[in-house]
């Protein structure tokens, strides 16, 4: 066993990640490392994916704009307050923060269908630093349609990304900051010049003069974002719709809660206003310039309705669309992997973080050859968020409200319990009723997940105080 110590060390980067104890104050890092962070992760390649979909779906302008703003400070508040302020005072990854809470049993579940789940929106964004691969050195790429890898030169490409991106997530989350830290100030000022970019050539398309800003508006309202009829296939979106996409795009990562491994670095709990610069800069800036490359797109060619983000970026901005677009692929998938490593890390602890990360690594990679995931992204992360939030629910509920109704925190850790029966309720039984209400009840996912938060804390504190005052013992 001594041996096999030693040729690990040998080979493997020594990186302690603290995945099983509080992150000692000698290792947090200051607001800057988390500005770059949020920044390089939200403006990202997907964003090019995303974007489109506000002209797809019929969106106005005033709907889209104003949407978009308190949407994402929405997200930004839930961040702030929601789930910085546990990462600072717990500083433990979600995955051991859960075990205690949940049992080894419970939270094994809950790990594997993170980490996999993970992996495919890692995989998504390898598949978008792919397209612009595609673009630099002409292999044919997938159609909007294909499921499967369609040539060898896909292959490679996802192969030669994904690997790049998986060593250095298996590398920390210190190597995941700088690299974010190192492009993003660069990713963002391109996200820009495609917006303007496209504006230019939108002004150019349809002849408008431009000599104020109600003109600017007009144009927006009448060419860009309408707020006429969706697409063949695609979802009608108003206002609220704007809204509750932006804010909970990311709601796995705030209220359910997966941010506490990232934030736990963190000095202070205020650090979570970092997640702004993602917010706004991605989510608005960015979606914002992705939406009028699309519409310039369909007003130059009604019939091309494909999305590609390497070949809309290479038509607005050359040979920085295409670097933009796999460098911000890159930074997103880095956090994305790093955070599947931690998940299948707490489900195999006696395997390095290290070799879990570049096993994680390897399966986004193997997810990112199907394009069909990416094309399909704005539902699996819908989808990905509701699966995780009511865990999300459990932990809030668990550290706050717990030692106020005179409940056991921390039940399993301190009962030596392995299955949380109160728990695996809250989150089962959550999702039995949102995924009833969207298959059967005409409910669109978008607006299933907030209530299911507030359906779990409620069974979750039912249930606990059911088995935890009547004495039974759990598994």
């Amino acid at each position: 066993m001594q041996n096999e110590n030693n040729t690990d060390k040998s080979i493997e980067p020594q990186v302690n990640e603290y995945e099983r104890e509080p992150v000692p104050k000698k290792s947090l890092l200051g607001f800057k490392s988390f500005v770059g962070m949020y920044a390089g992760e939200h403006c990202a390649g997907t964003e090019l994916m995303i974007g489109p979909l506000f002209v797809a779906a019929g969106v106005s302008a005033f709907d889209l704009i104003i949407g978009l703003l308190l949407g994402n400070l929405l997200a930004v508040l839930s961040w702030t307050f929601i789930t910085a302020p546990i990462a600072t005072r717990a500083r433990l990854t979600l995955y051991y923060q859960l075990e205690k809470i949940c049992g080894r049993k419970l939270v094994t579940l809950y790990n594997l269908a993170n980490g996999i789940m993970f992996c495919f929106l890692a995989g998504a964004m390898i598949t978008v630093s792919a397209t612009a691969v595609g673009v630099w050195f002409d292999f044919r790429m997938p159609e909007l349609n294909d499921l499967y890898p369609n040539s060898f030169g896909w292959v490679l490409s996802v192969l030669i990304v994904g690997a790049l991106i998986s060593i250095v997530a298996g590398y920390g989350y210190r190597s995941v900051a700088n690299i974010a830290n190192i492009a993003a100030p660069w990713m963002v000022l391109v996200f820009l010049a495609f917006g303007i970019i496209a504006l230019r050539q939108f002004i150019q398309l349809t002849g408008v003069e431009i000599h104020s800003l109600s003109d600017l508006w007009d144009l927006a309202n009448n060419r860009i974002w309408t707020g006429g009829e969706p697409l063949a296939g695609q979802v009608k979106f108003t206002f609220w719709h704007v809204i509750f996409f932006a804010w909970f795009c990311n709601l796995a990562m705030h209220i359910g809660m997966a941010d506490l491994s990232v934030l736990r670095f963190a000095k202070k709990s205020w650090y979570g206003l970092a997640s702004s610069t993602g917010m706004y800069i991605g989510h608005f800036m960015a979606w914002i310039s992705a939406s009028l490359l699309y519409a310039l797109q369909l007003n130059q060619n009604a019939a091309d309705t494909a999305v590609l983000p390497g070949p809309m970026a290479f038509k607005a901005a050359g040979l920085a669309g295409i670097l933009c677009v796999i460098i911000a692929g890159w930074t997103t998938a880095n956090p994305t992997i790093y955070r599947a490593g931690l998940a299948f890390q707490a489900i195999m602890p006696k395997f390095s973080r290290f070799k879990v990360t570049l096993f994680a690594g390897l399966a986004a990679t193997i997810a990112g050859l199907f394009p069909a995931i990416a094309m399909r992204l704005l539902d699996f992360v819908a989808l990905y968020g509701l699966v995780l939030v009511p865990m999300g629910a459990v932990i809030f509920v668990d550290f706050y409200i717990f030692k106020r109704l005179g409940l056991q925190q921390n039940l399993a850790a301190e009962r030596g319990i392995s299955f949380n029966r109160a728990a695996a309720l809250a989150w089962f039984v959550t999702l039995a009723a949102c995924m009833a209400l969207v298959l059967y009840g005409g409910v669109q996912i978008y607006f299933v997940s907030l209530p299911g938060w507030f359906v779990a804390a409620l069974i979750y504190i039912l249930f606990s105080m059911i088995y935890q005052k009547s004495g039974e013992q759990q598994s």
